[in-house]
């Protein structure tokens, strides 16, 4: 019986002990859950804040039709802007460009032109404030002031002009054959199973290849992938262009390095068929082509990384195919350079601030 009763006694502790344990690693946890829960808001609001993704399916005539009315719009009173008028109609249709005419930006100016602000036209539209941050990302510095040179009358000389609009151009000269189509998402298998993140403008081994846009040279080398490339982030920050398969043996302009700063419409470099290859200037690209890309930076941590934004550019190569640099060779050197120079104050503006 003593023997029975000091067992039950013995029990009853241990289960006490095990009773007391829980009720002190419970609280710990909530500590710990409170912590994290603290720390998990924080981070769900900072992931609030900057976009995650984008799904760029605004096709050219959209932008075109866009573009010619903020051009358009200069000289009068109300002065519209693209970005605007693109971020609300794709608020209006679910970004479902499908069913695009050139009429609903029609109707979009003429209720602005008449005295109603986007303000008003947009405050029932969820994710009006989500385009147009995105679009902006992606075209803030195509459109604006500039000055650029252009030939006399004479034909003798050149001078400079202000004007406004697009002032990006293609990331081919002029005067260059290329094809494309739609590649983005497309599968590629060298390495490792990946989707195509940009567009392949096929052309002629030697083609001079384009800044699109100016910015700061951030890469220049060679990549197992994209062969000798560059990489240019924009002055805003806001896009890296990266342009690859460049030529063997002579893929860049020869003055090019990291940190060098271009302009829109410079000669970069030349087409071909380089990468795929762990070792250094190897043509393993059976087409000759330019893999043209652009990703989109909203925070530094999306720069490298597994939160990489890449947009589908092929309806911006379209768009931009109507402002194409014009070039001259060098006979000396073989290297080819613009003909017509350009400012572009605005765009400049962002590197200095």
């Amino acid at each position: 019986m003593l023997l029975f009763f000091s067992f039950k006694k013995r029990s009853l502790y241990f289960l006490l002990l095990v009773l007391f344990c829980i009720v002190v690693l419970a609280g710990e946890y909530f500590l710990l859950s409170s912590d994290k829960n603290s720390t998990k808001t924080v981070a769900d609001e900072d992931e609030k804040e900057t976009i995650q993704w984008v799904d760029f399916d605004v096709p050219m005539e959209a932008m075109d039709k866009a573009l010619d009315l903020d051009i358009g719009s200069q000289d009068k009173a109300i002065k519209l802007n693209w970005i605007e008028l693109l971020a609300c109609l794709a608020a209006q249709n679910g970004n479902n460009f499908n069913r695009y005419k050139d009429r609903q930006l029609d109707d979009l100016a003429q209720k602005l032109e008449s005295g109603q602000t986007m303000t008003e036209l947009t405050k029932d539209m969820k994710y009006y404030s989500y385009y147009y941050q995105a679009y902006s990302a992606i075209l803030r510095n195509f459109v604006g002031s500039y000055e650029i040179e252009v030939p006399n009358e004479d034909g003798m000389g050149k001078h400079w002009e202000e004007k406004y609009g697009l002032k990006v151009f293609s990331p081919i000269a002029k005067g260059y054959y290329y094809s494309h189509y739609d590649d983005f998402g497309n599968s590629r298998s060298y390495g490792f199973s990946r989707v195509h993140l940009g567009n392949d403008l096929i052309g002629q081994v030697g083609t001079p290849i384009i800044a699109a846009e100016g910015g700061v040279i951030e890469a220049l080398g060679w990549n197992q992938y994209g062969g000798w490339r560059i990489g240019i982030r924009s002055f805003d920050d806001k896009r890296y262009y990266y342009y690859a398969h460049l030529r063997k043996n002579f893929p860049y302009r020869k003055d090019l390095a990291v940190g060098s700063i271009v302009k829109a419409g410079d000669v970069i470099g030349y087409l071909g068929r380089t990468g795929y290859s762990i070792k250094e200037n190897v043509n393993n690209i059976p087409q000759a082509h330019l893999h043209f890309g652009m990703q989109l930076i909203f925070d530094e941590s999306q720069k490298e990384s597994i939160n990489e934004i890449w947009i589908n550019v092929y309806e911006i190569v379209r768009l931009l195919d109507r402002r194409r640099s014009e070039v001259v060779k060098d006979p000396e050197t073989k290297e080819y350079s613009r003909v017509y120079d350009i400012q572009d104050v605005e765009s400049l503006s962002d590197l200095l601030n």
